[in-house]
């Protein structure tokens, strides 16, 4: 009888808990860095893995890609609708097809690992990514601006194997609008998807945690121009990295009507993800932020990007 109700007191107060919890943005730490979860927790989806910014949910596994003493990436920049400026033209077959000047986002990471010191192949082709056999030289795998259906079967369970090897993920822009069918994959998106955005336009980044190597040589706040991605749903148990101020680009108002995500309004994060490291951005819209053209914060969206796409390889360290 003490025991049930002993247990009936742990209940309730566990109720009282979560009903005050409800509706907070997340723990802050000392340097202004968060953790965040989702508003409701009806809201935050299951994934099935272990996920979040516990290194436990990482594969320490011998890998070839830990083995041959080179840092190597594969960018993968395949799109299935919308396809964005800073892509260019649609690429030949196989890995490493001719780059056209047009292909500026590709270029310029070629340009950022030959400059940084990891190599880069590149691929729109599916194939290449149809067995974890394909993937698992590579340190990490960068998916640049890709729109919705983007992998079949064969190349789903390549990724995903992948990942669960201990493979590198890196998200960046409009991956956010990719597999939107596929759940595990928004779980390493950590569980966020695009809904809509504004106009491209200018705005307030703000670092709200600079203990991570993709964040440490940013400054508190800093101007760049994006078109400001709203997410349904909104990432969770994920490290914030940035975030953007709504009321500095007009409260960052959908096309489809989205209020904005208020307060707290996340354009990076990381987090482990089913024995893997995923490192997810949705800036890099325009087509300046990928060129020498000048655009104010471009220097910081590159140092952000690189240093993110290095800790995802392993190269550094991960999800400070």
């Amino acid at each position: 009888m003490r025991t049930r109700a002993k247990a009936g007191l742990l209940a309730a107060a566990g109720a009282l808990l979560g009903t005050l919890l409800v509706g907070l943005p997340g723990s802050t730490s000392a340097d202004g860095g968060h953790e965040r979860w989702g508003r409701d927790d009806d809201e935050v989806a299951d994934y099935g893995v272990c996920r979040g910014t516990d290194p436990r949910c990482y594969h320490e596994w011998p890998t070839p890609f830990r083995n041959d003493g080179v840092w190597k990436v594969l960018v993968y920049s395949r799109t299935g609708v919308s396809r964005h400026a800073h892509l260019g033209p649609l690429l030949g077959p196989g890995k490493n097809p001719p780059l056209a000047a047009g292909n500026i986002a590709q270029r310029r990471v070629v340009e950022w690992g030959q400059k940084h010191g990891f190599a880069v192949d590149w691929t729109e082709d599916v194939a290449q990514l149809d067995s974890p056999g394909r993937l698992l030289p590579y340190d990490a795998v960068v998916f640049l601006s890709n729109s919705r259906d983007i992998l079949d079967d064969a190349a789903q369970t390549g990724l995903m194997q992948y990942v669960r090897a201990g493979g590198g993920f890196v998200a960046i822009h409009n991956t956010l609008g990719a597999e939107y069918h596929w759940p595990w994959f928004q779980g390493l998106l950590g569980g966020a998807n695009f809904y809509d955005h504004g106009p491209n336009r200018a705005g307030l980044v703000r670092t709200v945690n600079r203990r991570d190597v993709s964040t440490a040589a940013l400054p508190r706040e800093w101007r760049f121009t994006d078109e400001w991605y709203n997410l349904i749903p909104e990432p969770s148990d994920v490290r914030v990295l940035l975030e953007m101020d709504e009321a500095s680009a007009g409260n960052a108002v959908g096309f489809n009507g989205h209020p904005g995500m208020g307060r707290d309004h996340p354009v990076s994060w990381c987090q482990y993800y089913d024995g893997g490291r995923s490192w997810v951005t949705s800036l890099g819209h325009d087509v300046a932020a990928w060129t020498d053209a000048p655009l104010e914060g471009d220097a910081y969206f590159e140092d952000h990007v690189v240093n993110g796409i290095l800790s995802a390889m392993g190269a550094k360290p991960f999800c400070r």
